[in-house]
């Protein structure tokens, strides 16, 4: 099933945080981990994910830094700063509502 770029668009800041709450990650591994958790049917692109990394340490909710892979070659990691733990429980609650919401909605319920 395609996933519309609006939903993806809209989810992009909650699934970024709630994988570098998890720990540092760089962006390929980000990439791959949205497909793994989707089951496949997000596929990002780096054109899609760099504008979002970037927008959140325009924020102060995440930092980058670069460090050395086992290959020798310079990658850069993102870290979840303490503003972006906030940020993602406040990301959390609004989803949880909405699902809730849609959940009823779906459901027949008022």
């Amino acid at each position: 099933m395609k996933v519309t770029k609006e939903l993806v668009a809209a989810s992009a800041t909650a699934l970024v945080l709630g994988i570098l709450r998890h720990g540092p990650s760089y962006g390929y591994a980000i990439i791959n981990q949205v497909r793994d958790l989707s089951g496949g049917e997000l596929e990002w692109s780096e054109g899609m994910l760099y504008p979002v990394l970037h927008r959140l340490e325009d924020q102060g909710l995440i930092e980058s830094y670069s460090e050395r892979a086992e290959s020798g070659r310079a990658r850069r990691y993102y870290r979840l700063l303490a503003d972006g733990r906030r940020a993602l429980a406040a990301e959390q609650q609004q989803w949880t509502l909405v699902h809730a919401a849609l959940t009823r909605a779906w459901a027949g319920k008022s």
